[in-house]
């Protein structure tokens, strides 16, 4: 026993008592503050995967979300493992004033089916290869395009093959968008 307000032993220290019956409290708040792992995929995870991962850093960082949402990107495919960002897809990110510091290609590995609670895919070739390599029944794999469906396009075309970034950016902008409202709804309320 520790000696009570008063000084006497054999008193209740009910501060400490309340501190400690607060304590679960503050830890299933902890829980339910744990962040919101996104991740995007593409083919070769240079092009279309890190433009659409600095976009959503981006906004979320506009929102001031950093600390609530962890955002990474992924290739199918790992013929470029370790490179920055296709130029392209830096100079487009560039002119928006969107930085891509920190992205480097990687291959997607199975520990992210179930470290992430979004993967989103680029397109139906992306989603067929996802499907062939996931193993965890309860992950969330979703083509970006499919959250915006009034638009013409159901794939991001891969720029790599088309030449033309502002159309990637331009429907990566708007899936991501679609994807920060969708997760501001299901996990962030």
């Amino acid at each position: 026993m520790r000696p009570g307000r008063d000084g006497r032993f054999g008193q209740p220290d009910h501060s400490r008592m309340r501190h400690i019956m607060h304590k679960p409290e503050r830890k299933e708040m902890n829980v339910s503050q744990r962040k919101v792992r996104v991740l995007f995929v593409c083919l070769g995870n240079i092009c279309r995967s890190p433009m659409a991962e600095a976009v959503l850093r981006d906004m979320v960082r506009k929102e001031g979300l950093e600390e609530r949402i962890a955002i990474d990107s992924a290739g199918t495919g790992g013929w470029h493992i370790g490179d920055p960002p296709h130029v392209g897809t830096r100079r487009r990110l560039d002119r928006e004033g969107i930085s891509y510091e920190g992205i480097r290609a990687r291959q997607i590995a199975d520990r992210d089916f179930s470290d992430f609670d979004y993967i989103v895919a680029m397109d139906e070739d992306n989603m067929r290869d996802l499907r062939s390599l996931n193993r965890n029944p309860a992950a969330k794999v979703m083509k970006l395009m499919d959250l915006v469906p009034d638009h013409r396009l159901r794939d991001v075309p891969d720029p790599y093959f088309t030449g033309n970034f502002d159309e990637t950016y331009e429907l990566v902008t708007l899936g991501c968008r679609a994807l920060l409202d969708k997760i501001k709804a299901e996990m962030l309320d």
